[in-house]
Parts: structure tokens; sequence; C-alpha cells
């Protein structure tokens, strides 16, 4: 029994000696081989590797050697014109010498991670300070970032890490600048309307003038031709009062007086105190029959009427 007992127990030690000395390390991952605390190996390279058995001579630290993220959110920053942004940002960063990994940061991330935090706000306080407000809103953001990348590149090489890249997810506008900028667009756009609208106005005046123009150009075309129109009628009138006149005398003096009768007497209200014997009379009360013309009717009788040329119009 006691040499089963032992046989086992040497049976377990062996296989603790073995797997004890026994170390993978796959492909996203580096090793650290330590002595007493101090590195005596490096290992890069996926694969098995052994050291000394047990973990009281020799120890194995395992780090990434993938690329890793850290991200800072709702970082608060100021740009040269004294007004402020929201931004939310990350820098992705790999361990390229586990060495000195292991000196400057104890092999942690926690730690390393600190320093990176630190490293990051500070950089980015230093680019945006020195960048104008549309900056980080324009091409120039990409060059922004490379700065921000260069500054912590080097502090970071000292810990044995190397930043691959530096982005920035948000870029908002603080509230109070958001006001500002809200404010100042709508005075923008009040203004184009203010100009838009004297334009139209402008436009509108010119219109009116040219329509106005044209107006007086058409009443003064149409009263020319009017006058031209009244002219020749006038002429026209004349002319058959002329030739009426010179057929029959005495039917034109007739119905001259029966014109002035209806002119006279229908509806005007008018009192007329003359004489029976007076030339208006005179066709007033017959039978219908011509009276004899007499020589002072005929003194009396109106000349017949010249044909007046129609007056000229002066443009």
């Amino acid at each position: 029994m006691n040499r089963l007992i032992i046989a086992a127990v040497a049976v377990l030690f062996a296989i603790y000696l073995i797997f004890s000395s026994i170390f993978v390390v796959n492909q996203r991952e580096q090793a650290i081989v330590m002595r007493f605390g101090q590195i005596t190996d490096v290992k890069t390279a996926p694969g098995l590797y052994f050291k000394i058995p047990t973990s009281i001579v020799d120890t194995v630290q395992i780090v990434e050697s993938r690329l890793l993220r850290y991200d800072i959110a709702n970082m608060t920053l100021q740009v040269s014109g004294g007004k402020f942004y929201e931004v939310d940002a990350f820098l992705t960063y790999r361990i390229t010498d586990p060495r000195k990994f292991r000196e400057k940061a104890l092999g942690e991330l926690q730690i390393a991670e600190q320093r990176i935090g630190t490293r990051f706000d500070a950089a980015l306080r230093q680019v945006y300070g020195q960048s104008e407000f549309n900056a980080a809103l324009s091409e120039k953001r990409t060059q922004m970032m490379a700065q921000a990348r260069d500054l912590i590149k080097v502090d970071m090489a000292e810990l044995g890490i190397d930043i691959v890249d530096v982005r920035v997810l948000r870029t908002d506008l603080a509230n109070d600048v958001s006001a500002q900028t809200f404010d100042r667009m709508k005075a923008e756009r009040l203004a184009e309307a203010a100009l838009l609208r004297a334009r139209g106005q402008e436009q509108a005046q010119s219109l009116k003038a040219i329509a106005d123009r044209q107006s007086v150009e058409i009443l003064a075309a149409a009263s020319k031709d009017s006058e031209v129109l009244r002219g020749e009628g006038d002429a026209e009138t004349n002319k058959i009062f002329a030739a009426a006149y010179g057929k029959d005398q005495e039917f034109f003096d007739f119905y001259r007086s029966m014109e002035a009768y209806r002119t006279a007497l229908t509806n005007t209200g008018t009192n007329l105190v003359l004489s029976p014997d007076s030339e208006f009379f005179r066709y007033f009360g017959s039978d219908g029959t011509m009276p004899q013309s007499t020589p002072a009717a005929a003194a009396a009788r109106p000349a017949p009427a010249a044909v007046a040329p129609a007056p000229a119009t002066v443009q």
C-alpha cells in the first residue's frame, strides 16, 4: 500500500513537473519569461515552449500582441476661438516591445491605459486648442488626428507600445455654442431673405415703371388715333351738311328748325320769352307746308358751312 501511494505521488509530481515546464503562446499573445523576477526571454512567435519546472524559479507573463483599443467619451475641448466641442474619440495601439512593457508598466494593461488616457487627453486638447472652429468639421480633421497620434506616439514608445491610429467618433457643439450658432445661422438666413425681398421689390418697381411707360404710350397712341378719327368724322359731317344745304336749302332750314324745337322744348324746363313773329317760330304751328321765303328770312338764313379740313395732330 505504501508503495502504491509513493508511486502515485511520484507520478503526480512528474506530471506536475512536466506541465509546469510547458507553456503555450498562441498567435494573439506574447510571453515574457522571468527567472526570479528578471526577464530572461521574450517569446513573440506562437508555439510550445519549455522552462524550468514550477513557478518558483521561472515565471511566464502573457501579454497581448493583437491590436487594442482605448476610448474617451464626452470630452469637452476648446478651440482657438474660445468655443467648445463635445468629442468622443478612440485610439488603437499594440504592444511591440514586451520587455519595455514589463519594465515600465509591470506588464499590466490597466497601468498602461492610465498613461495612455492621460497622454491622449493632453494631445487632443493641444491639437484642438491650436485649430480653428471649423477645422474639426472639415477635411482638416484627418490632419488633426495625425498630429494627436504623433504627440502620443513618442511617450508611449517608452512603454513598448506603438500607437497605430487616432479617430474621432463624434464631434458636437456644446450647448451654448449650439445656441450661438443657431442665432448666427438665423441672422444669416434673415439677411438673405431681406436681400431677396429687396431685389424682388426692385424688380417689381422696374416692371411697374415699364408697364406705366407702356400704358402712357398706348394711351397716347389711342388718343392720337381718336383725335384723327374725330377730325375725319367732323370733316365728313361738315361735308354732308354742306352737300345737303346745297341740294335743298329750304328743307335744310326746316330740318334745323325741327332739331332746335326738339332741343329747346323737350323736358328742359326752360322758359323762353320770344315774339310770335320771331324767326324761331317760323315753322311752328304751320300746316306742314313750307312758308314762302322772305327777304328777312333769306338774310337771316345761315350760310352753308364750309368743309373743315381734318385737324392735324401733333405727336
